[in-house]
Order: C-alpha cells, then structure tokens, then sequence
C-alpha cells in the first residue's frame, strides 16, 4: 500500500457580470478600436467571458469555488490543513491571497458554529497560466510525503484588471473566475482515484513573449502594468510543449495516450485546444471546452473545466484526466490522475 492524493471535491466560481463579443465589440469602438464577433471567435473560439465587479477581488471568487469543492469533497472547513492558491492577480502585494482566502473561510466556518482552517500552511504559487498544474503538483507532494492530509488547490483570478483595451488582440481573450478542488491523502496499491504522475516546466529565456512588465516602487507604477504577448510566439511554443509535458506524465505513469479517457486542457485558444488534442489522438468529444464561453481566465481554466467535467457528468469516477497548461514565464505542465 502506498500513500496518494485523490481529489474528493471540486468546485467553481464565475462573476455575475458576463460580456459577449457584441459587448466587446461596443466597448472597443468606445475607444476607437474596431474588431467583430466574427474575428474573435475565428481565431480564439470566445464567444463571452465574466468580469468581476470592482472591488471584488481573487480571494473573493476563490472563496465561492472553495465552499462549493469543500461541499463537495463531504468535508468541513476545519479539514484542510494545506490551501495554496494559483493567482497571478493577488488581492495586494503581501500578504497572500491564499492567507486572505484562509481568513475568509475561517469566518465562514465560525458564523456556521465550525472550526475555521486557521493554522494550516497557507501560500500562493505564480506561474500564470500554469499556475493550477503547478500548484497541484506541490499539494500532490505534499500530501504524499504526510506534510499535509486534506489540500485545497485553488486557480482564481480578475484578469480584467491587468487589460489593455486598446489592444484588440489580447483584451477580448481573457476572462475572470476562480475554480477549486480538495485533495486529499488516501492509500491503495495504485488502482484507486489518485494523482498518478506529474511534469512541470520552465524556461525564462522566454519570459517576453507574454508579461506584465510592471511593479510598484516608493509608491509608483514603474513599467507598464498592462498585460503584452505576442500571440504567434505563445502557440508555436505552446502546442509541442503540451504535447511533451502530457507525454512525460503518461510515461511515469506507465501510461500510453489510449489510456486518457478526457483532456482538460488550459483554456486559452480553441486552436491551441485542437492541435494538441491531435498531437495525442484524442477527439475533441473527449475534451472539456470552456474557452467559449469563459474565455482564458489564466490559472483557474483548469479548474474551472474540471468542475464543468465532472458536474455535468461527462468526467466519470474511475476514468483517468489528463491536466494541462501553458503560461507566462514560459512554464508548461501536466497532471495526470484518476478520478
């Protein structure tokens, strides 16, 4: 027998405010910038996507998929003993979004007569797009060595806020939301839901080609604060990566691409989203697809694929999910489990 980690509960969240490519498309001309349903949707697949109201903030959305993955994990609050959160649109500079979500639910537990999840570690992981993979593959560790019991990983982000929309070409892409999930420590010989292997990557000579190249200093926006890609350089790069990361965890699983009964890959372009489905002779009815209508909501597409997998009915317990992303840095990952 050994020591995994299996997911008992997933969970989302989507702000209430929801702009189609008709309200983008009115929102540019506001400034001067022309673009059409037409020429979104040909190149990306988004049809609509969420934007948070000001003043709420990433905890606030991870908060609501948190509540709904402890839900449905059959847990309490006061169970989890590890929450690491994939943002990379914190509420503040220090402390944590994860210490602020800790907070958040330690108040939602004490108003209910519960005890709260004060106590156990509580940080986030910045990796972009591949936030979730990798923060996942750290709780997966985590829990195997006994570090942990009971995780909530957690993918939330106000992408809006960080926008430039005088730049038709990455504006109309992203989107806000959070996704959750619990993980927690089982043991079996390897035949139960489990995380079943991992690969994680980076490579900063790449670090240009999609950022935010700005910070705060005495005060002052130093940079420009406003996200910048260059969009063609982000897909070549993207599809073979994804296609290597998913194979590498397929191996350590000693796992071949026929034994992937769903792809839920990052949601960041329904090109994107097919070729490597191709690359791993998957059709595209055994992939989650939400670019549509959330767009690229950055480290909590993934999760937020899964929950819709899993609460629609389509991902079954028992089946196995290839996990996978691509995001600024350049980092790249996969996670391979059964459900």
């Amino acid at each position: 027998m050994r020591r995994y980690s299996r997911i008992s509960g997933t969970g989302s969240y989507l702000p209430p405010r929801r702009l189609t490519n008709a309200d983008m498309v009115g929102l540019l001309a506001e400034r001067g910038i022309e673009t059409s349903d037409d020429w979104i949707v040909d190149r990306t697949g988004i049809r609509a996507r969420h934007y948070a109201d000001d003043g709420v903030n990433a905890s606030d959305l991870g908060l609501q998929a948190s509540l709904k993955a402890i839900e449905a994990a059959g847990c309490q609050i006061g169970d989890i003993d590890l929450i690491i959160v994939a943002t990379s649109t914190p509420d503040m500079v220090f402390p944590s979004t994860a210490s602020i979500l800790q907070r958040k639910l330690t108040e939602s537990a004490v108003a209910q007569g519960q005890a709260g999840a004060a106590g156990g570690a509580a940080f986030d992981v910045q990796a972009v797009c591949s936030g979730f993979i990798y923060a996942l593959t750290i709780a997966d560790a985590m829990i195997q060595t006994g570090a942990a019991t009971r995780a909530l990983v957690v993918g939330a982000e106000v992408f809006s806020r960080i926008l430039d929309f005088k730049d038709r070409t990455t504006c109309v892409l992203f989107g806000d939301g959070a996704g959750a999930v619990v993980l927690e420590a089982v043991e079996h010989d390897g035949s139960g839901p489990a995380v079943l292997a991992s690969d994680i990557h980076a490579d900063g000579r790449h670090t240009g080609i999609l950022c935010v190249p700005g910070t705060v200093s005495g005060g002052q926006v130093l940079g420009d604060p406003l996200l910048k890609m260059d969009g063609q350089a982000v897909f070549k790069l993207a599809v073979g990566l994804l296609e290597t990361a998913a194979k590498a965890a397929l191996a350590k699983a000693g796992m071949t691409e026929p034994d992937v009964d769903w792809l839920v890959p990052h949601q960041a372009n329904i090109r994107i989203i097919q070729s490597t489905a191709r690359k791993l002779k998957l059709s595209m009815d055994k992939v989650i697809v939400t670019v549509d209508q959330h767009g690229n909501t950055s480290a909590a597409s993934i999760p937020l694929a899964l929950d819709e997998g899993v609460r629609s009915g389509r991902i079954q317990p028992g089946q196995t999910a290839m996990l996978e992303g691509v995001g600024g840095g350049f980092t790249w990952g996969a996670v391979l489990l059964r459900l």
